[in-house]
């Protein structure tokens, strides 16, 4: 059986370019439905972890194993698999920085925690399989069927794309930082951080990684890359919102557009503006 037979008689697609367009459009469903839910369903990580969501598995061991395949992924396809040609050098960059997060995620970023509740098994399930899924989607998007122009890494969209992305990357790797060290050993309870992006956004973890995955969408100028930042951007939003209902937050202190719900005045820099979303 051709490969072309066996996508159609198992999947329903002519062949895998069309696969990965399905599931790209897919992902932005998954998106959308998961926003909605999450309106009336607290996303049970961290500190809002519970047992009703399955037996708690290791942070640590949570977080490197459902990173991991985002970053074994891109590493096989590029490397090992028999029908990838040689990258050109734009789909080198652009699969380095899928890549380069995921190195953070999965190799350092879970190591570096101080602490955490343990993460619940349905939880850790649900962001293992999202990442084989986009994993897959994104690696094998640009490692076979992505075709660029020669001089794409000097096109506008790409330049714009990367700016974004290494400042939403570091954005995040420094609220991060910030984070860890709100609390120093022993202590317990809320803290409000600042410093870095804190002191214009309150979730700027959230808000760097949202950009982030827009400029790594814009530099690819793709379908798979748009509907991993509208699906980022749902969930993360979804956070940011989840922490603004749980807490308490002195009014100096600013919301980036997630977090305002319908409506809502929120005082930056002494300054009132109604955000609609």
């Amino acid at each position: 059986m051709s490969s072309r037979s066996m996508f159609r008689f198992v999947l329903g697609v002519d062949n895998e370019s069309e696969l990965l367009l399905q599931s790209s459009w897919l992902m932005v469903f998954m998106g959308v439905c998961t926003f909605v839910i999450l309106q009336f369903v607290d996303l049970p990580y961290g500190r809002y972890a519970c047992s009703k969501f399955g037996f708690p598995v290791n942070v640590k061991a949570a977080w490197f194993l459902q990173e991991i395949p985002s970053l074994a992924l891109p590493l096989y396809l590029t490397f090992f698999s028999i029908d990838t040609e040689p990258l050109q050098l734009p789909n080198q960059l652009l699969l380095g920085m899928f890549i380069c997060h995921y190195i953070h995620r999965s190799l350092i970023f879970p190591f570096l925690i101080r602490g955490g509740k343990a993460t619940p098994f349905i939880s850790f399930a649900l962001a293992f399989t999202f990442c084989l899924y986009n994993g897959y989607l994104q690696a094998r998007f640009l490692s076979k069927y992505a075709v660029y122009p020669s001089d794409w890494i000097t096109d506008p969209r790409f330049l714009t794309g990367f700016v974004f992305w290494f400042f939403g990357l570091s954005v995040n790797l420094h609220s991060d930082h910030i984070l860890r060290k709100l609390r120093k050993p022993g202590e317990t309870g809320y803290k409000i951080p600042h410093g870095g992006m804190f002191e214009y956004v309150s979730g700027a973890n959230f808000f760097g990684e949202i950009v982030e995955w827009i400029g790594f969408a814009v530099a690819c100028w793709s379908l798979p890359s748009t509907a991993f930042a509208v699906f980022g951007f749902f969930i993360l939003a979804s956070r940011a919102a989840q922490h603004h209902r749980k807490n308490t937050v002195e009014t100096e202190h600013v919301y980036c557009l997630p977090h305002a719900p319908l409506g809502r005045k929120i005082k930056v820099k002494n300054i009132y503006w109604t955000l609609y979303i």
